[in-house]
């Protein structure tokens, strides 16, 4: 019998009267089960983490800092066995599964540090009419109270820690809702904060079917703060249930790589392709088409095609570079989106190949507009090729996207690189590098329909907190 996972609620580990079993996308094993909750058991976390709240929020950054850093020492510890799990639910190479581990226990030592750098501010009066110079502000930041947490299947370790982190170091409590697919890897991270000496209620978990509590848990008056990464239409839907509550959406994209002629082609075709089939091009940061000036087109595309054939197809416990879709339905879009770009005269430069729910990484050149791989997230190791004139209809191509998440400029003229970057409708450019999320000091947003909000630890702490200023009059 495998394994049955419990949700942490109030400091115990629950089961509930319904379960969902978790099977391996790349093998159809049978990994475990995690318990369905209903809306009653919900109520019970969210009641459960507003009464721990206060205490929580009373003590010092210092003694929350400290359990957030045992919890990354344990992160570090595990990360191996831990590791194991995560790159067999979700098929991702074993080495970059221990990889995702060890950046969440980075990310929450640096939170842990970042809280205690928080600062409020004392204002005088004076600048309006003659009795304010009497009036004093003191301006502090306050946690919301209650956050919820919802992370991806991609990176269910590392995108549920920059969420919990930030929000727990700034003295809030947490209700982490995990993937389906992902759950067990949620688990697991919250054995880490329960061991690490979280108090009971403070970080719960919250699994079950989107079906039955997906808009319970996101709607419920006990939320006052919505941390979401995951899709667009999920994402808009989350925005239309938080009404006036405050939200973070981390959504889609289709980041372009512009590349000029002046460009180191060799430097380009090397991020191209690390960007486009990293994890198999699941990642919402993953470069999802290029935008070639047509004179070098021949040469990246040749180029690129090169390193493709060269990327290993497999299961992700041998570190494959490509490896099975997290399950049929994301195999069956990105076989449609290739259907079309062919059937639209595209020209496939790799072999078109499709195993179970592995395809392999196939490289499409001649792309145009009336393709919906021009257009569609595939989230899959499919890369198209725009060929364009000038660097203006590059930036326009790259700028009719409905998402804008990031984007790439290959180029040796500095000043150009930059003017091009002003002019991206996206809320990262990146010079000479493939588009990605890290570091984690660093602001992480989308424009348009990629998301709101800022992220990037000192960004999410400042994002999970509220301003409270208290006035008073020195002198009467």
């Amino acid at each position: 019998m495998t394994k049955q996972y419990k949700n942490l609620v109030n400091g115990e580990w629950k089961l509930s009267a319904d379960e969902i079993k978790i099977y391996a996308p790349a093998t159809g094993e049978e990994l475990g089960s995690v318990p369905a909750m209903s809306p009653e058991e919900v109520d019970y976390v969210y009641a459960s983490a507003k009464a721990a709240q206060p205490a929580w929020r009373a003590l010092s950054y210092a003694e929350r800092a400290a359990i957030l850093h045992k919890a990354a020492d344990i992160l570090v510890r595990d990360a191996e066995k831990i590791g194991a799990v995560l790159s067999k639910e979700i098929a991702k190479g074993y080495k970059s599964a221990v990889s995702e581990v060890v950046r969440t226990a980075e990310i929450i030592n640096y939170a842990a540090e970042e809280g205690l750098r928080m600062e409020g501010e004392v204002l005088e009066g004076g600048s309006f009419e003659a009795t304010s110079k009497k009036k004093i502000a003191i301006v502090r930041r306050e946690p919301v109270g209650l956050v919820l947490a919802i992370s991806p299947f991609n990176y269910p370790i590392n995108l549920a820690g920059s969420k919990i982190a930030p929000a727990l170091i700034s003295g809030n409590v947490v209700a982490l809702k995990p993937p389906t697919q992902g759950s067990i890897s949620g688990l697991l991270l919250a054995e880490v904060f329960a061991e690490a000496g979280v108090p009971a209620g403070v970080f719960n978990t919250i699994t079950g079917r989107g079906s039955v509590i997906g808009d319970y848990i996101v709607e419920h008056k006990a939320v006052n703060y919505i941390n979401f990464t995951g899709s667009t239409p999920i994402g808009e839907n989350i925005g239309r249930l938080a009404g006036m509550r405050p939200i973070m959406l981390e959504l889609g994209g289709k980041d372009s790589a512009i590349v000029l002629e002046d460009a180191d082609l060799d430097l380009a075709a090397k991020n191209i392709v690390a960007g486009a089939f990293g994890y198999s091009g699941q990642r919402c940061t993953a470069v999802k088409r290029v935008l070639v000036m047509n004179t070098v087109a021949d040469e990246l595309v040749a180029k690129v095609t090169e390193l493709t054939k060269a990327l290993t197809v497999g299961m992700p416990e041998d570190d494959a570079d490509i490896t099975p879709l997290i399950d049929t339905k994301a195999a069956d879009f990105v076989e449609g989106l290739i259907k079309d770009a062919l059937d639209k005269g595209a020209k496939a430069t790799t072999d078109v190949k499709r195993e179970g729910n592995t395809i392999y990484p196939a490289v499409f050149d001649n792309v145009t507009t009336d393709m919906d791989l021009a257009w569609e997230e595939p989230f899959g190791p499919v890369l198209p090729f725009i060929r364009v004139n000038s660097v203006e209809e590059a930036i326009d191509l790259s700028n009719q996207s409905e998402y804008g998440l990031q984007a790439a400029v290959f180029t040796n003229n500095f000043p150009l690189a930059f003017k091009i970057a002003e002019q991206l409708e996206v809320g990262t450019v990146h010079i000479n590098n493939k588009t990605q999320r890290g570091t984690d000091n660093f602001p992480f947003l989308g424009a348009k329909k990629s998301g709101a909000g800022t992220q990037g630890v000192k960004y999410s702490i400042e994002a999970m907190t509220t301003v409270k200023s208290t006035v008073f009059d020195i002198a009467k």
